[in-house]
């Protein structure tokens, strides 16, 4: 059996639009009403990536409808069209993503987006069809990564936690990148050439000494972060998946009504039941 360190982690990531936007009429002013108020459903528009955003949310939809909103759920298969969604008012908020890689966005793209509240972790793992623990790993081993820059700081981080690498400790390092390693003993060799969702199918051609795979996609490849990973992130984690809003959208009944059923028992107990702890929820502290 494949040893693993078992810890707590996100990251974040998202999925290309599998379903069409919400559409440029009135489906984006969902949020503008109380969803109580009697009447016609409020309808609330949220972008997610398939697993395991979407999945919670389709466990939600009952909920919501209790309190008079009719939920519909956009599928993405990128980290890009979501947050370009939300912005142009194509849904009302997205969950996809991680509090440091919104961040990243904000910062880059200047939206004006706030974090509506965190709903899970999922753990970034180590995987390897050839080796079945870190201390196996050979010098100049070939270690593969995601593509995506707001990815390599946590992945470093979490490599430098199980003492394969030093960070300059000068670097942020949620925002660390390859060139700042400073100690690297085993001359291991960093290929980021790869989006994050063709890394499972790398692992299952076997490519690479090892792989860092962000637990959505593994799930969504059928692999099973705490039986198939060699070692998962452990230390406490920023990565937190949000429900991400366009500024002042945060105060919308429809959308603290959303936070308030994720955040519920029981859609925490969905979650556990159903990943067996590679999806952790977040109590809301």
């Amino acid at each position: 059996m494949k040893k693993f360190v078992a810890g707590l982690f996100l990251a974040t990531g998202t999925l290309a639009l599998a379903a069409c936007g919400a559409g440029g009429d009135d489906t984006s002013s969902g949020t503008s009403e109380g969803g109580e108020s009697g009447g016609e459903p409020k309808e609330l528009v949220v972008g997610a990536s398939n697993v395991p955003h979407a999945l919670i949310l389709e466990e939600a939809k009952p909920l919501l409808e209790e309190k008079g909103i009719e939920l519909k759920i956009e599928t993405y298969q990128d980290y890009v069209l979501p947050n370009e969604d939300l912005e142009s008012e194509e849904i009302d908020a997205n969950y996809f993503q991680h509090i440091p890689y919104l961040e990243t966005q904000m910062a880059d793209h200047g939206y004006d987006f706030v974090n509506a509240g965190g709903i899970h972790i999922e753990p970034i793992g180590i995987y390897s069809k050839k080796y079945d623990s870190l201390e196996d790993l050979p010098d100049g081993a070939t270690i593969l990564m995601s593509n995506s820059v707001a990815d390599h700081g946590r992945i470093l981080s979490m490599l430098e936690s199980q003492g394969l690498i030093k960070l300059d400790e000068g670097v942020d390092k949620t925002a660390a990148e390859v060139k700042d390693i400073v100690e690297n003993p085993k001359n291991l060799e960093f290929d980021a050439d790869y989006e994050a969702s063709f890394l499972p199918q790398l692992y299952n051609q076997d490519e690479g000494d090892a792989l860092l795979i962000n637990s959505n996609y593994a799930i969504d490849a059928g692999l099973n972060p705490l039986e198939d990973a060699i070692a998962l992130e452990d230390s406490e984690s920023p990565y937190v998946n949000v429900i991400a809003v366009r500024s002042g959208d945060e105060e919308n009944e429809e959308i603290q009504a959303l936070v308030e059923v994720l955040r519920s028992k029981e859609i925490q107990d969905f979650i556990v039941e159903e990943w067996g702890g590679s999806v952790v929820p977040v109590d809301g502290e």
